[in-house]
């Protein structure tokens, strides 16, 4: 709704009815109001489509920031900095007088009353968007948290870099070589695109960048284990590419374990069904599973916790609301549509089309249909994998294709220049100049090497800053790097 004009001419925040009329659908002698819960891909699309249209749209994220999740890798392993991946929400939207943004938690749906609850506001709509993606999954076993960081955020992958470089620093002081040993060796927990492109960047930190910075250890000698519960890498692709990417991962030192299944992870390493494996830094890259969308509109969701939606990405007996991206279950000739950024970007579009066509009165599209316009995946230096319909590249080509795909999508032309010659830097120089560690202060809960020892008191590094690992759980894969 349309607040009176100020007598210098200005606009009140057409957001303040929204506000205050929970309850009351903003469409009754007003413009109707769209509210997008979630500034990922696909709820930036929604709002976008609708940019400039005769509603007044509300964006309501926990962040006041939009992350390229298919580069938080390289923001973990100093690649790139957090700035690099990521965009303030109000800057991308800012330039349509029609949509306003929230920075507020979303809590739950009323759907009587029409209106969503975050933190201390309820916020009216007559169309709603949710675009609420996913969050790591443990299969049960959410304490394994604290000590296998998933990458979502950028605040995981800035908690991973600190782990991982904090590790090193440590083994520069440690005495034990069984200590050292256990601080060198980093284990990745799945095979698919975040676990393979974290498996090659690490590589190319520990054995290309960091040599030149170590007297007493040697990165080279560090020992990196990637772990597969199924019986190849990347199982979207096909099998010849899967073959190439384990291939090329045991040639640059890369120990490749398929069919390995993790029975337990604490603070001193991993439990397999191979065996244990000492390890100081350990990725989670197994799985994710849905927020909890379907808990809030009183919906039974799939496997993953996914919102079950109709051919128009609507809910069942709830035509106003609309679920995209991650959170939706969407399925086409029998098979589900990945949980990639394309078919969340293709998803958020068409529901804003749907949303823009009601709203003019006009005839809605046809039912939703995702277009793949392929799959990508990057190993390391000049080694990448991609299967574009037919067309299947590898090597050096698949690197320079997926470089510029991903230059591509990145948002703002400064970004994608930095990105750029940033990754030209990089392969010239092979230097990484984003290590930096930063600490936690605020960590509440934290376990010191000697406590996860039973007892035993550390042989070196007890006085380095940080030196203690972190068990802090992380705040919350999206997006593998597909396109």
């Amino acid at each position: 709704m349309i607040e009176p004009m100020h007598t210098d001419g200005r606009q009140s925040d057409p957001t303040h009815s929204a506000l205050k009329s929970a309850g009351a659908p903003a469409s009754q002698g007003a413009r109707p109001l769209i509210v997008v819960v979630g500034g990922g891909f696909g709820g930036l699309e929604a709002a976008k489509a609708l940019g400039g249209t005769r509603a007044d749209v509300v964006v309501i994220d926990r962040q006041n920031h939009h992350c390229f999740q298919p580069l938080l890798y390289q923001v973990a392993t100093a690649s790139l900095s957090p700035a690099d991946v990521a965009w303030p929400i109000r800057g991308i939207l800012g330039r349509w007088p029609n949509i306003s943004v929230f920075m507020a938690e979303v809590t739950g749906i009323d759907l009587k009353r029409r209106c969503v609850r975050a933190g201390p506001i309820d916020v009216a709509y007559d169309q709603l968007v949710l675009a609420t993606g996913a969050t790591h999954s443990y299969f049960g076993h959410d304490d394994w948290a604290p000590f296998a960081p998933g990458l979502k955020r950028i605040e995981d992958a800035t908690d991973i870099r600190r782990r991982l470089l904090l590790a090193f620093e440590r083994a520069e002081i440690e005495d034990s070589p069984e200590a050292r040993e256990r601080l060198m060796t980093i284990v990745i927990v799945g095979g698919g695109p975040t676990g393979v492109e974290m498996a090659g960047a690490v590589h190319e930190l520990v054995r290309v960048a960091m040599p030149l910075d170590f007297r007493r250890i040697d990165p080279r000698k560090a020992r990196i284990v990637l772990v597969e519960a199924g019986n190849r890498l990347l199982p979207a692709l096909p099998e010849t590419l899967s073959a190439y990417t384990a291939a090329t991962l045991e040639r640059m030192g890369v120990e490749v374990r398929t069919g390995c299944t993790v029975m337990a992870c604490d603070a001193m390493g991993v439990e397999t069904n191979g065996g244990r494996i000492e390890s100081a830094t350990l990725v989670w890259a197994a799985g994710v599973v849905a927020s909890p969308a379907a808990c809030w509109l009183g919906v039974e969701g799939d496997r993953a916790g996914r919102v079950k939606v109709g051919p128009d990405l609507s809910v069942a007996g709830h035509p106003e609301i609309f679920v995209v991206g991650d959170t939706a279950a969407v399925v086409q000739d029998g098979n589900p549509v990945p949980g990639v950024a394309a078919a969340a970007k293709q998803m958020g579009h068409y529901v804003g089309a749907v949303i823009k066509a009601r709203i003019a009165g006009k005839p809605a599209p046809g039912p939703f249909h995702y277009r793949h316009q392929g799959d990508l995946a990057t190993i390391g230096r000049k080694a990448a994998v991609a299967k574009i319909g037919k067309l299947e590249l590898t090597g050096f080509i698949g690197w320079l294709f997926w470089s510029v795909i991903h230059i591509y999508f990145l948002i703002g032309a400064r970004n994608r220049f930095v990105v750029a010659t940033t990754w030209l830097g990089d392969y010239l120089t092979f230097q990484r100049n984003a290590r930096l560690i930063t600490l936690d202060r605020s960590a509440s809960a934290v376990r010191s090497e000697g406590t996860a020892r039973a007892g035993a008191e550390p042989s070196g590094g007890a006085g380095l800053p940080g030196s203690e690992p972190v068990a802090e759980a992380p705040d919350g894969e999206r997006l593998r790097s597909s396109v």
